[in-house]
């Protein structure tokens, strides 16, 4: 059985871009949870600080998350981030210590 991977990734965008950054990846929520692998996905944006983007992710494996990585729009738009972050993402790694939502 592979190990699920779940991590938090924060986007801190250029103010002027929170609103381009959060229209762009907005869409592709739906379509992620449908991935094959994909337990959890959610965007969240901090409420003291709208320039700040929250994704919550779980995978069934670290395989399942390199395909989702590996889609077109995925890496397009991972080649043209720092237009839109003010600095490079932050990712925590996370222990699953409890069953997925969507598991329920």
């Amino acid at each position: 059985m592979t190990q699920q991977h779940a991590f938090i990734l924060k986007a801190k965008t250029r103010p002027e871009q929170a609103e381009a950054f959060e229209q762009l990846f907005r869409p592709y929520v739906e379509p992620s949870r449908q991935e094959p692998g994909c337990l959890e996905y959610h965007m969240l944006r901090d409420q003291q600080d709208p320039s700040l983007f929250v994704f919550f992710e779980v995978w069934a494996s670290k395989a399942d998350l390199d395909v989702h990585s590996a889609l077109p729009h995925m890496r397009a738009f991972f080649e043209k981030r720092m237009d839109y972050l003010e600095r490079d993402f932050e990712i925590q790694s996370l222990d699953m210590l409890s069953v997925s939502s969507a598991s329920r």
